[in-house]
């Protein structure tokens, strides 16, 4: 009934409080309290907050409940000032755009703030910031300060917070919930507090006493922590804009050797959810024709690890077999399939074969827990797992991978869909945008038909694009957005689900003043699945794999538009290569952040046709970049990460954070592993495996039963069709030939 409540409302143009944004803010100062002030951006709307500064250990925070007038808030602070004249009265502190939240370590409350900021994109209507200055102020005023013993670590613990650095990728927005997909966006009235704790806001710790005090997010900003590019792209003379978004997961975060794998509540290392949207760019108005789709990356979901090694480049990688029915792996996919519904595609894309078994351990193991998972589950919702060996296949020639990639992107679409989403000419209510309303006739659920694949031409006239700008947006105070919150909820939204809501929607729009300006959608579909791929760091050849499924992707985005009549861009068009830069600058975020270098990004220089030797040279440079990180820096930024996202809680008489083992204190990561088996450090099940070469084709062989009994049976003999080498036959292939088909459909077997 509330959710009802809030649609009336937002319909009506009368938006309740929760539905009020402040933009800018004030921070004063007396003696005994801070005050913040706090204003919309039509300046009609401002409100008071009051911290107390008294009690050095407690966070005592109210707000006022009275909506103040511009004048009436001028004189507030006049008589504030007036009745602390004897302690100093009223001061200037700073101006800010917003609160990251409240910290405490071995001494008082700190405020952390964004004092800085610069606009890097806008979605329907609704302006997206990165932090560009931050500041963490002290709560106690200067007496009580002066009177506090301060320790050595009290400064440390602040500077190792400080390490986290808020200005490079972190991003957010007042109206529009970034740490959310546009179609759950679009679809879903959630709202407040619980997006705070999504997976994917990175402050959700900081912010809880505030949100727990105050009963709402009004003061404070919700940071996604990842990547964030937005630029105006051409096809065919038309412009349209492109969005990519990586949100970082915020569960199991960490730095390459100290966080792999799975944890006990199946969250992964390195999960990192990647969107990227598209939508036809309308001068001086507000889009009405978006599409969206999503991808997912994640470290395999077991329990694994390596050991950080000054002296060893490649450190062994150990299976630690202490999770024998795979139950960390299962909540894994059960949270894919929460948040994106079915099919989960799995494209697995570690080595097969090593002269020294590494990275194959794992791959036969994988294959045993998709198995071992897969047993009774009806064949609609069973996980679709595909093995590929990148790295072996990508000495031929980068085209050749990129073709296959694109192929399996393509099918991997015809099963999940897209969002795609069009509405009547947006409307306005004094300055605040209204999200659209679905009508139950225009749910059109997806279906494979949707997208059209039995036309293998390319029209190079609609693949012809060129970037028109880039992040060209101005300062902080220069650029703001006037528009109303989003409609958002928490992870776990199926079409069901989102059909209902629209008939919901519907009701309401029906029973409303005929009057009442609504934006209202022609036509609606939805993404249900996701493809998840992995390599082993999920950085480099993942991020390969990710632009081949964006690329597939864009070219029915633009189809869904109407910008191009054949949904498909070729791989040496313009407009692919504009794509593989937003990738490539993705991937090297996404790796500096984990891994501490940028992605080795081999098969990117090759289609650009770079001098090899140079390519070579920065390869080599960066895993020695990524080795010195990984060996003498990780630690401290993996405590760092620990201390901002509250794994850890400094004490007086307790260990610090530097005198333990990174993880030893944290209930999120690994627990302490039972006993480690050396046979998988050191032996390979594949050690004894034989392969052979059927009609001309490499068979991957089979392994044997896992230690539990569920080890992948397979095929006793493998077809042609089904061990079918796509680079061989890349030329060749018809668009989606059954030998295609059976090898997606059974690609399961290509992990033996």
């Amino acid at each position: 009934m509330a959710v009802q409540d809030g649609a009336e409302a937002r319909i009506a143009g009368n938006p309740d409080a929760s539905s009020s944004y402040l933009h800018k803010f004030r921070l004063y100062e007396t003696r005994s309290k801070f005050y913040m002030i706090g204003r919309d951006k039509s300046r009609t709307l401002w409100r008071v907050l009051k911290i107390d500064r008294s009690d050095a250990s407690e966070l005592n925070i109210r707000e006022d409940a009275t909506t103040y007038t511009e004048s009436e808030c001028n004189e507030l602070l006049k008589r504030i000032d007036e009745g602390n004249r004897s302690t100093g009265g009223l001061k200037f502190v700073t101006n800010c755009y917003g609160i990251v939240g409240f910290v405490r370590f071995l001494g008082p409350y700190y405020m952390l703030l964004i004092t800085k900021r610069r606009q890097i994109g806008i979605i329907y209507g609704h302006a997206i910031f990165a932090v560009t200055k931050s500041e963490m102020i002290a709560l106690p005023n200067s007496a009580i300060h002066s009177n506090m013993a301060y320790s050595k670590n009290e400064n440390r613990y602040k500077k190792l917070l400080c390490t986290v650095d808020l200005t490079k990728d972190f991003f957010f927005s007042y109206s529009y919930h970034v740490m959310r997909s546009l179609q759950k966006n679009i679809s879903d009235s959630q709202r407040g507090e619980v997006l705070y704790e999504s997976m994917f806001v990175w402050n959700e710790f900081l912010t809880r006493g505030i949100r727990n005090q105050l009963k709402n997010t009004l003061w404070t900003v919700a940071l996604v922590y990842g990547f964030f590019k937005q630029a105006k792209l051409s096809v065919s003379g038309k412009i349209f804009k492109l969005t990519l978004i990586a949100r970082r997961s915020r569960h199991y975060a960490g730095t390459r050797y100290l966080k792999r794998g799975v944890n006990e509540k199946g969250r992964v290392a390195n999960d990192v959810e990647t969107e990227q949207i598209v939508f036809e760019e309308i001068p001086g108005g507000t889009p009405t024709h978006f599409c969206s789709v999503v991808q997912n990356r994640g470290s395999i979901p077991l329990f694994w690890s390596q050991e950080t090694s000054k002296l060893n480049l490649k450190p062994d990688i150990v299976l630690h077999r202490k999770d024998k029915d795979y139950e960390a792996t299962q909540l894994h996919f059960e949270n894919l399939v929460k948040r994106y519904g079915n099919p989960i595609i799995i494209l697995n894309l570690i080595k097969s074969e090593e002269k020294k078994p590494r990275e194959s351990i794992l791959r036969v193991e994988f294959a045993n827990a998709i198995e071992f998972l897969n047993k009774d589950v009806p064949s609609e919702n069973r996980l679709m797992f595909l093995h590929w060996d990148l790295h072996k296949h990508s000495r031929s020639k980068a085209k050749g991978v990129l073709t296959l990639l694109g192929k399996v992107a393509a099918y991997a679409l015809n099963l999940t869909g897209f969002f795609h989403c069009e509405v009547t000419p947006a409307l306005e209510f004094d300055g605040a945008l209204r999200e659209p309303v679905i009508l139950k006739d225009n749910v059109d659920p997806w279906s494979s038909s949707n997208l059209d694949n039995n036309d293998n031409s390319n029209n190079d006239n609609n693949t012809d694009g060129d970037i028109i700008h880039g992040d060209g947006f101005q300062e902080d105070n220069m650029m703001e957005d006037s528009s109303q919150e989003e409609k958002t909820v928490e992870d776990g939204s199926l079409e069901d689900n989102m059909v209902n809501h629209a008939i919901s929607e519907q009701r309401t729009a029906e029973n409303e003043d005929s009057n009442c300006r609504i934006c209202l959608t022609k036509s609606i579909r939805f993404q249900k699945g996701v493809l998840r791929t992995n390599c082993i760091d999920c950085l480099d050849r993942t991020n390969v794999a990710q632009y081949a499924h964006g690329l597939a992707a864009l070219g029915h985005q633009l189809h869904a538009l109407g910008l191009i009549r054949i949904p498909r861009i070729d791989l040496d068009a313009p407009l692919a290569d504009d794509l593989m830069s937003f990738y490539e600058k993705m991937g090297d975020t996404l790796a500096l952040q984990y891994g501490g270098s940028a992605a080795h990004n081999k098969i990117f220089s090759e289609r650009r046709g770079l001098w090899k030797a140079a390519v070579q040279s920065q390869e080599f440079f960066r895993t020695l970049q990524r080795y010195y990180s990984n060996a003498y820096m990780d630690a401290e930024k993996q405590a760092a990460i620990n201390l901002f996202l509250g794994h850890f809680h400094p004490q007086q008489g307790k260990p610090a954070i530097w005198e333990l083992d990174s993880d030893q204190h944290c209930n999120v990561g690994k627990s302490v592993h039972g006993f480690v088996d050396e046979y998988s450090r050191l032996n390979s099940p594949l050690e004894n495996l034989s392969t052979e070469n059927v009609n001309g084709i490499n068979a991957e062989a089979t392994p044997p039963l896992s230690e539990n009994g569920s080890g992948i049976k397979g095929k006793q003999t493998l077809e042609k069709e089904m061990t079918y080498d796509p680079l061989r036959n890349y030329d060749t292939l018809g668009e989606f030939s059954d030998s295609f088909i059976r090898w997606v459909n059974y690609g399961e077997t290509l992990c033996h």
